[in-house]
């Protein structure tokens, strides 16, 4: 892997901020895009822009081919069995109320039980406390390890015969935690459960096989992964999608309107009312493309060596906790001692770094570390040790400043 090749692919890499190079630690929120994916939106609204599905004219089937071919595109990068089992949306957040709102609220009656995680996502939480509200079902949280990670005892005594629903992060956007999503799935299935994964922080940078896992759900956002925003994926085996509900009604979901009854169009059309992303969609394909020329297994080889980097140049910082287990994703949160996470990415943003700050959407796993904010810096295939160091030097000068301020 040719990084320094991969890192010109970048353009927003090539500024200063603040007077310094930009180093760019927080793609677990969102990650930079790559020239190839920008040419390929900016292709498609120079020369194809319309409407898919409905217009016999060309630009209409070349808009229909991209829309199409880049669900093609999903199918294979994370071995679907078929594209129908690949559903566009807003992203991650979209599809996880998808399947709670459509296959929650149908399967889950008063008395049963959804299991999650603490470190779940908001997004991974809150589609699940309404469910057990509306239904009267009861909420049940696997407990976490000491280091943040999970034990499959813990699952198979939490998870029973009245659990309908297993939802978990594949890898912890906090902890950076990469959870046995396989073996918890087959835990799942020996209760009569499905399984849902929030593949928010896992699709970007290892190689995901749906069909290996054996997950019932998958969902994950483009933008996490060198694609545009605002375009995200569902994938659903075909047996349940099938007997699951519209959450969304109106133009391109439907078959037949009738004055007091309709019908749906087949899988996967029926889940995506209205216009859907188009140019997110190709921006997506466009993405996939180039993540497979670098090969996934490369991209998780590469952040693995990096992430150790990370823990051990962090780990000599004085006074610095880091939270989660020593075996992670390519992501650090951590605290400085009395120093506010939000002081620690204001003074490291002067130095021209960018970090993330605060709760990170998690709630529920701040008060498990007993901490109300952390700072996280999250690493990608564009970056390199020589970012680690300039977050180290950073760090260090933070210190100093906060250490000869006055109160």
């Amino acid at each position: 892997m040719d990084v320094q090749a991969i890192r010109e692919q970048f353009p927003i890499l090539n500024q200063e901020v603040n007077g310094h190079p930009l180093v760019y630690l927080d793609s677990s929120a969102t990650s930079q895009k790559p020239i190839q994916v920008i040419e390929a939106v900016d292709s498609y609204y120079r020369l194809h822009n319309s409407n898919v599905h409905r217009g016999v004219h060309t630009l209409g089937s070349r808009a229909t081919d991209l829309y199409e071919g880049a669900r093609e595109k999903v199918k294979n990068f994370i071995n679907a069995k078929t594209s129908t089992e690949i559903i566009f949306n807003r992203g991650t957040t979209t599809a996880l109320n998808i399947v709670a709102q459509s296959y929650g609220l149908a399967n889950v009656s008063e008395g049963d039980e959804i299991v999650i995680t603490p470190m779940e996502h908001h997004s991974n939480i809150i589609p699940w406390q309404q469910v057990a509200k509306v239904k009267g079902a009861t909420l049940k949280y696997i407990p976490l390890q000491e280091d943040g990670t999970i034990s499959l005892d813990d699952v198979r005594n939490i998870v029973t015969t009245n659990t309908k629903i297993v939802a978990v992060a594949h890898v912890s956007n906090v902890l950076g935690s990469i959870n046995p999503v396989k073996e918890i799935a087959t835990i799942a299935h020996e209760n009569g459960a499905v399984i849902v994964v929030d593949g928010a922080q896992s699709a970007p940078h290892v190689n995901v096989d749906v069909q290996d896992l054996n997950c019932d759900f998958y969902a994950f956002s483009g933008h996490k992964m060198c694609a545009p925003t605002g375009i995200g994926v569902l994938y659903g085996k075909q047996e349940l999608l099938e007997k699951m509900e519209p959450v969304e009604f109106g133009g391109e979901m439907i078959d037949f309107v009738e004055k007091y009854d309709s019908t749906w169009k087949e899988l996967p059309w029926k889940f995506e009312g209205g216009t859907p992303i188009i140019a997110g969609a190709v921006g997506l394909g466009a993405a996939i493309d180039f993540l497979t020329d670098i090969g996934m297994d490369n991209i998780h080889a590469y952040e693995e060596k990096l992430a150790a980097y990370a823990l051990d140049r962090l780990g000599a910082i004085d006074d610095l906790t880091i939270y989660g287990p020593k075996e992670r994703a390519a992501l650090v949160t951590f605290n400085l001692d009395d120093v506010h996470p939000h002081d620690v990415s204001t003074v490291l943003d002067t130095e021209g770094i960018a970090i993330r700050a605060g709760h990170h959407c998690a709630q529920v796993l701040m008060k498990w570390l007993n901490a109300s904010a952390t700072a996280r810096a999250s690493m990608y295939i564009y970056n390199t040790e020589e970012d680690i160091d300039r977050l180290v030097d950073g760090l260090l000068k933070t210190k100093e400043y906060f250490g000869n301020v006055s109160y």
